[in-house]
């Protein structure tokens, strides 16, 4: 595992097209934008229990975030 320390505002680029920003630092939280292409699923690992597989898209939200864009909320998925 590749470990980093960032400061706010600043980004880690994975592979050639997802970049990951540090948006905001409050106390122990961390808010991350995420811009990948749409065909990339972004999803919270604690999710995954809950939805079906494999992920066929953005189903959470978009999958690329501009200035504008407002972050998900921290709700879980609907039981089955």
């Amino acid at each position: 595992m590749l470990v980093l320390s960032r400061k706010r505002n600043q980004a880690i680029q994975v592979g050639e097209d997802i970049v990951i920003t540090v948006v905001s630092i409050q106390g122990n939280r961390v808010k991350l934008g995420i811009q990948a292409p749409q065909h990339v699923s972004v999803v919270r690992q604690e999710l995954l229990a809950f939805a079906p597989q494999p992920w066929g898209g953005a189903a959470l939200g978009t999958a690329s975030m501009g200035p504008d864009s407002q972050p998900l909320s921290d709700t879980a998925l609907p039981a089955r």
